[in-house]
């Protein structure tokens, strides 16, 4: 396989589980993902702001957010989001710390 080919593929995988993170799985809860999988859909809107960075591009936390929410957090926040129970919040603090750092620091 080619590398642009390669590139290509990729690319078209993102945008699937975008589009999957998106509309068809608007039920899963960010903090359960970060919990089981360690990374979320504010992980991979930071990468993508990273990756715009790495180019040169000048990319804000919400203007990359809402590249890959398709609208801006607080609307995903206010249309799915939902209260996170106290166990799921102290899972989130050890998946968090494992997988992005401590929070003083970020």
């Amino acid at each position: 396989m080619d590398e642009q080919t390669r590139i290509e593929l990729e690319a078209a995988a993102f945008r699937r589980l975008q589009k999957h993170l998106q509309e068809d799985r608007t039920d899963v809860q960010n903090i359960d993902m970060m919990n089981l999988t360690g990374f979320c859909r504010n992980c991979l809107s930071r990468w993508y702001q990273e990756a715009a960075a790495e180019r040169g591009i000048e990319m804000s936390k919400d203007e990359g957010r809402e590249a890959f929410y398709g609208m801006p957090f607080a609307q995903w926040r206010d249309r799915y989001q939902t209260e996170a129970s106290d166990a799921q919040k102290q899972a989130f603090e050890v998946a968090f710390e494992e997988n992005v750092g401590s929070k003083k620091t970020s």
